[in-house]
């Protein structure tokens, strides 16, 4: 099958995948065997059917404890007639002793009452060959064991050894190759230099291939030079079933995998119509598939996934697609391009009968939103996405009954929300606590439309200076829900630690060369921060920086104490983390609010139970900026 090499192709996945495994079976791509000890065989696929070597047993034994006889001897023998053995006729045998030649029966222990004399009385005759395992009952030699392309289990590990069978031949795992490239990749450490990008790709994708069954094998980083990483990659493909090329498949300045791979061996694609993803290249030299991966993790989550992980189940002929699927609802927009297959993580959990599906970040780099996800939803190439409330198909990356045992928070961000997730699972490890930061209004909004279990709120009512009441008269004038005392919380200007700008007041952030990173719109902190600017006669527009979005409290200080940012709207908890400086400006209330359809779930009253325990203030006085007045109680409103 010739294929033209196209430098960075569009094709989509389906085709670029079924193409390729179409290459690679004409070259010759398929497992290598080997022989292991049986001892070591669980969980391996045995290559060819496995045949006893011995019977087993393979000599005639007792089945239990008691004596051996002739079963002649014993004939006659009743309750009201009983037989009595000499010492002659029976031999003391336990369980797995050989059976002696001339006896063909055995009496239980049991059933026998022991004389002073040394003789033996029976109340009942034995039946020939009674409690008497035959050669060969269990395995006969010659009999197949376990046929080919089967897992070995505990217990044909027993049945095989039973068998005499000592080694067998089983399907070699897959040693594939990972080739890190980078001038800018340095081995993992604590405290990376600027411009040090940490080497963790590797670690991401050997536990992947582990779980698969493959065995991984890292290669030293490469630095950018085209001769190095040629040398490397064809040192990989000469000691490897399959090799992974990290990076340089794009098409910059120093991005050279493509080209190596075409001198290495050959180019079937490079490009593939997904996102994140769309670099990867597919090569091959001889049977030895090259995988081309983008940098970016996610990129590389998902192209391995994708391309790589069929060459493993075809390696051991396994189904491709092992990976369960379920419909959801989703809680907010997804917009995708035409031109790609895009694939959007999603955070999860049931409310009531209903799956929900709350998008998490998409960039390409986002590693932490993969380990966040409990599904993936797949936009298909030419859609342009889905809109909220849609109900989608989602590939499911978490168990569903984890998801069942999920308590959702959709809503504002709050550190504290983590620590509540940590106690709730600690005190039961059946739920678990899954929360989405879409903003104050946006967790209204999710509660009114039967979305979360609980959002986390702070809506400031600028004309009474009173928190969330009005909202919630406003959204839910029938009182069909609860709001639920939480925290007071201090905000204000988090600052670069040492204040080297001198900011005094919120109006400060005017003044020039003062760089502000502000929270996203619909989030109780801008809402705070926009009616500061009206009450300080702050003009939006003469701020630097104020249509920067970050989505959570921590995301704006880590601006600020990476020198990306002077600046910005946060809680003390945030600043306190990060080692900045803080000009306090008010303290809000931040509560939580409840439907009253899930009030009396399991869910919900361990979260109540949370809220009042001592471990739950303990933990947030700790982490300083909070005031604590009863939570836990519902708060009247109406």
């Amino acid at each position: 099958m010739e294929m033209a090499f196209t430098y960075l192709t569009n094709i989509p996945l389906d085709q670029a995948r079924k193409e390729y495994l179409a290459v690679l079976a004409e070259q010759g791509f398929a497992a290598r065997t080997e022989r292991i000890a049986v001892r070591d065989s669980f969980g391996r696929l045995t290559a060819r059917a496995v045949y006893a070597h011995i019977n087993a047993p393979h000599y005639a034994c007792s089945a239990m404890d008691g004596i051996a006889l002739m079963a002649k001897d014993s004939f006659g023998a009743t309750e009201t007639t009983p037989v009595t053995l000499l010492e002659n006729q029976f031999t003391v045998v336990d369980t797995g002793d050989p059976i002696p030649e001339n006896c063909d029966a055995v009496i239980m222990v049991e059933e026998l009452v022991k004389n002073e004399d040394g003789t033996i009385t029976i109340h009942a005759p034995a039946a020939p060959w009674q409690h008497i395992r035959q050669i060969g009952e269990d395995i006969c030699a010659g009999e197949m064991i376990l046929p080919g392309f089967m897992e070995v289990t505990p217990s044909a590990i027993g049945a095989m050894i039973a068998g005499g069978v000592m080694e067998l031949e089983v399907l070699a795992k897959p040693v594939v190759g990972i080739i890190p490239t980078g001038d800018e990749i340095v081995p993992p450490c604590e405290n990376p230099k600027p411009g040090d990008i940490l080497e963790f790709n590797s670690s991401i994708f050997s536990a992947m291939l582990s779980s698969w069954d493959a065995e991984p094998r890292t290669y030293p980083i490469v630095p950018d030079r085209y001769d190095e990483i040629r040398g490397m990659l064809q040192k990989a493909a000469c000691e490897c079933d399959m090799v992974i090329l990290n990076a340089g498949s794009s098409a910059g300045r120093d991005d050279y995998s493509a080209r190596a791979v075409e001198e290495v061996g050959q180019v079937l694609y490079h490009g593939i119509a997904i996102k994140p993803g769309k670099p990867a290249i597919l090569g091959y030299k001889d049977t030895v598939p090259i995988l081309g991966v983008p940098g970016y993790p996610v990129s590389g989550i998902i192209v391995i996934e994708e391309l790589l992980r069929p060459l493993i189940d075809c390696w051991y002929g396994r189904e491709n697609d092992r990976a369960s699927r379920t419909s959801a609802r989703l809680t907010r927009q997804i917009v995708s391009g035409l031109k790609y297959q895009e694939y959007v993580r999603v955070r999860m959990g049931y409310v009531g009968s209903d799956l929900m599906a709350s998008p998490l970040p998409r960039g390409s780099g986002v590693v932490s939103s993969f380990m966040k996800a409990d599904g993936l939803v797949v936009v298909p190439q030419g859609t342009e996405g889905y809109t909220a409330g849609e109900s989608v198909r989602v590939r499911l990356l978490t168990e569903k009954q984890r998801l069942k045992n999920t308590l959702v928070v959709i809503g504002s961000h709050d550190p504290l929300l983590d620590e509540v997730a940590d106690m709730i699972h600690r005190n039961d490890r059946r739920l678990y606590l899954s929360s989405a930061h879409v903003g104050s209004m946006g967790g209204i909004m999710a509660v009114r439309r039967g979305e979360a279990h609980a959002a986390g709120i702070h809506l400031l009512d600028t004309e009474t200076g009173e928190y969330n009441r009005k909202y919630i008269k406003k959204y839910f004038p029938h009182g069909e829900v609860y709001l639920v005392r939480c925290v007071g919380r201090q905000q204000g200007l988090m600052l670069q630690s040492g204040n080297p700008l001198g900011i005094q007041s919120f109006s400060d952030i005017t003044r020039n060369g003062v760089r502000y990173v502000n929270r996203q719109k619909g989030s109780g902190t801008r809402i705070l921060a926009d009616y500061l600017c009206e009450k300080n006669g702050v003009d939006p527009a003469q701020v630097y920086g104020y249509d920067r979005e970050e989505m959570t409290h921590n995301a704006v200080a880590v601006q600020i104490a990476e020198n990306s940012a002077d600046a910005g709207m946060g809680i003390f908890s945030a600043a306190k983390l990060y080692g900045l400086d803080f000009l306090p400006i008010c303290v809000e209330e931040y509560d939580l609010l409840i439907p009253g359809k899930v009030w009396h779930t399991t869910m919900v009253r361990q979260l109540i139970a949370t809220l009042k325990s001592t471990e739950f203030r303990e933990r947030i006085e700790a982490m300083g900026g909070y005031t604590l007045d009863r939570p836990g109680e519902i708060i009247d409103v109406f």
